[in-house]
């Protein structure tokens, strides 16, 4: 069963740009793509305007997919590869002494999006289950702690809040794209983040060349999930995939 996905949310910046191109690649113009902002606070703030503007057109409640880049937890998922959503844990505010599995917020995809993606992207999207983080996980120890407190696969910034804020307004599927391994360490790129959620050049800058060798890991790691998100992209919207 084919549903038609009339909204695209993408974390701003190169995220946006690989999935516009993956649209354009196959003829389809970027006109349903929302650019939302990094992080739970941002994306919180953002939705919440978005909705009030917006949502009061809606004849029916949209159908909507949320794509970009994550984070692997696990060594079952490399670089490059492709998951698709069923769970997102919060870990907005929590700390990790004494935490339990059911002390921590979840909430599910929408499972008949799920289930299409899943059939779409079969053999190029891995069901898993996510966890959002209020900042950028970028040790190899803390990714390891995360995936052995929460079970999770993989690790974002606005999977949860933007669930939280917009499922009870439309359904939301994720798909997102591997950019750097459970294997090795980034550069520490917090400090760059601002509390908007927009990545600021000239602290983004220094924090890379404090750390060349995980910058040049964390660039190239980028380049391969854009590279992969824009295609998968193509294949779920072309005229004989999801659409």
């Amino acid at each position: 069963m084919n549903t038609e996905i009339d909204l695209i949310f993408v974390p701003q910046g190169a995220e946006y740009q690989s999935v516009c191109q993956g649209l354009k690649s196959i003829g389809l113009p970027p006109e349903k793509i929302v650019s939302i902002p990094m992080g739970p606070r941002g994306v919180t703030q953002f939705l919440s305007h978005w909705l009030q503007e917006f949502s009061p057109t809606w004849g029916t409640p949209p159908q909507a997919i949320l794509l970009g880049l994550c984070g692997s937890l696990t060594t079952r998922l490399s670089v490059g590869d492709g998951v698709i959503y069923q769970t997102c844990l919060d870990t907005t505010g929590i700390t990790l002494d004494g935490i339990r599995a059911t002390d921590v917020p979840s909430l599910d995809c929408d499972p008949q999006i799920t289930q299409n993606l899943c059939q779409q992207l079969s053999g190029r999207g891995m069901p898993t289950t996510a966890v959002s983080c209020d900042r950028i996980l970028h040790t190899a120890a803390e990714k390891h702690q995360f995936a052995q407190i929460y079970g999770a696969d993989v690790v974002d910034m606005e999977g949860f809040a933007a669930l939280k804020i917009l499922q009870s307004h439309l359904s939301l599927g994720m798909v997102r794209v591997v950019s750097d391994d459970a294997h090795h360490d980034l550069p520490d790129l917090n400090p760059a983040l601002s509390s908007e959620g927009v990545l600021q050049p000239w602290p983004l800058a220094r924090e890379m060349l404090r750390q060349p060798i995980p910058a040049w890991r964390l660039i190239r790691g980028s380049l391969q999930g854009l590279t992969q998100l824009e295609q998968l992209t193509a294949q779920i919207f072309a005229p004989s995939g999801y659409l």
